[in-house]
């Protein structure tokens, strides 16, 4: 399994915004520039991750954007899903079509695996990514 790019990039992003936390405010053109990505794609980023609820948008003087809630309440199963959708290794148990979906065994205990990679995800919260690896 792999990230999309998208989902990856908006991890970064929300990186890259988490160090404005205590009530500084970035822009989508900062972040850009912090996180070497191209603006529309920040831009675009923004949008998803604000309808998500990760991100919100101060107007007026010293406006921006800024974390919706504190870094440590958000995950990276929370990022992931405000660009992706629900976490799901397979297709079918989202209800798409299979060919072999009627006769597959192991459909059933796909939520259980789909259940335990979200958990994962949802374990690290981004303040953890702050953290120095060793």
């Amino acid at each position: 399994m792999r990230l999309s790019n998208l989902a990856d990039y908006a991890v970064v992003t929300m990186h890259a915004a988490a160090r404005h936390c205590g009530g500084g405010r970035t822009s989508a053109a900062e972040l850009a520039a912090e996180t070497g990505l191209p603006v529309p794609t920040v831009q675009k980023l923004v949008s998803k991750l604000s309808a998500a609820g990760l991100l919100r948008s101060v107007r007026g003087a010293g406006g921006g954007l800024q974390l919706a809630r504190p870094a440590a309440a958000i995950s990276v199963a929370d990022i992931v899903e405000a660009v992706e959708g629900p976490i799901a290794l397979t297709a079918c148990v989202e209800g798409q079509d299979c060919t072999i979906g009627h006769d597959c065994s192991v459909r059933p205990h796909w939520p259980v695996i789909n259940t335990a990679l979200r958990g994962a995800l949802a374990d690290i919260p981004l303040t953890r990514l702050s953290a120095e690896v060793a």
